[in-house]
């Protein structure tokens, strides 16, 4: 999808104009920085990610949005050479911290990719994948039924559980993909640029449905569209990139991080001006 920017007073009139009451604190960072060897992406990020609040991040790219993203999850295990510094807590615990089982973080935290990626299985066994991987006591016809209604999606599949999800639209493979992510019972939904591959129809699906599921969950997701992070949420974190000291090679860096109204409508630093009204980026 091509991104949508729009100078900032049509971003105002599209954000939202409450943020739910402040819950506890999810995600703490406190000088987190993310190296791909030697090379620093992300450098030195404090924010702080509470409960049941859409929490966006943007910026242009190359700033170290998906690397934080991926860092949340600890999805950056499975890459070689890449490490995370400084603190980074989960409820309080380090997430990195000695016999944190990766596997159970990225069942509390799922995350949603860029484009929709249902595996080469029925609906059905897409949605039970992670419920039985991790071995969870549920009726698991039970558990498909709730995740497909919590993802909008069961009146449109509950016909043709066992037909092959590579069958369904782009859109509603991604609310599949988010369906799968839910079963597995998360607190926390990560999402990497969840629309930028569908139309603008199945985007709107998309954002309306991250609305009704911040009710229960947690959610973090990296955009480019602006209009977009305006809409669904309540916290944006806007990130670029400037060359390191140290290394001479440009990494991430947060710029500002505030209630979404105030970060469209009345930033407090020029850069952050400068890229939502579309004079960079």
């Amino acid at each position: 999808m091509t991104d949508v920017r729009g100078p900032v007073p049509s971003l105002a009139a599209v954000t939202r104009d409450t943020v739910p009451p402040v819950g506890p604190v999810v995600f703490e960072l406190a000088k987190t920085s993310v190296y791909y060897g030697d090379f620093r992406a992300v450098r030195d990020v404090t924010l702080d990610v509470r409960k049941g609040q859409i929490t966006a991040l943007i910026g242009p790219s190359g700033c170290g949005k998906t690397t934080l993203l991926r860092a949340l999850n600890r999805m950056h295990d499975l890459i070689a050479g890449v490490r995370v510094e400084g603190a980074l807590r989960y409820h309080g615990d380090d997430l990195y911290g000695p016999g944190v089982d990766p596997v159970v973080v990225r069942r509390l935290i799922g995350m949603v990719f860029q484009r929709p990626n249902p595996f080469p299985k029925s609906i059905y066994d897409n949605v039970a994948f992670g419920p039985r991987l991790a071995k969870l006591a549920v009726n698991m016809d039970d558990c498909v039924e709730h995740s497909l209604k919590k993802a909008a999606l069961w009146d449109e599949v509950k016909d043709r559980l066992k037909s092959s999800a590579t069958q369904l639209s782009g859109g509603q493979q991604q609310r599949l993909c988010i369906a799968r992510a839910l079963a597995a019972e998360p607190e926390v939904i990560l999402m990497d640029e969840p629309c930028s591959a569908l139309d603008p129809v199945a985007t709107l699906r998309i954002e309306d449905l991250m609305q009704e599921l911040q009710a229960d969950y947690t959610i973090v997701i990296v955009t480019h569209n602006m209009q977009q992070a305006a809409r669904v949420s309540d916290m944006t974190a806007f990130f670029t990139a400037e060359v390191d000291a140290d290394a001479d090679r440009r990494a991430g860096v947060l710029v500002e991080f505030d209630r979404t109204e105030k970060i469209f409508t009345n930033p407090s630093d020029p850069r952050t001006e400068s890229y939502v009204s579309g004079r960079f980026g």
